[in-house]
């Protein structure tokens, strides 16, 4: 198993995993910052927010947050070759 993770990776794959890091990086922040935009709705869009369950949307948002945690922590593995 050692001896897989010491094998050199090509330009081409080393682009992909900067690519996906960077994806993932991307969504994991959005995410959470989605699930603060739930869980405290600005003045904007309260009215919008408060037509559904209470309940409801703060399950959403911690949802948000536990995926937007997700999604960082696969960013910063990179275990994209590994199977």
């Amino acid at each position: 198993l050692e001896e897989f993770e010491k094998e050199q990776i090509s330009e081409r794959e080393k682009g992909y995993i900067r690519m996906r890091t960077i994806t993932n990086y991307g969504m994991g922040t959005f995410m959470i910052l989605v699930g603060f935009f739930f869980m405290f709705p600005i003045r904007l869009t309260q009215g919008y927010i408060n037509q559904y369950d209470p309940f409801l949307i703060k399950i959403f948002a911690v949802i948000c947050w536990l995926y937007g945690a997700l999604r960082i922590y696969r960013g910063y593995r990179k275990n994209y070759f590994r199977h």
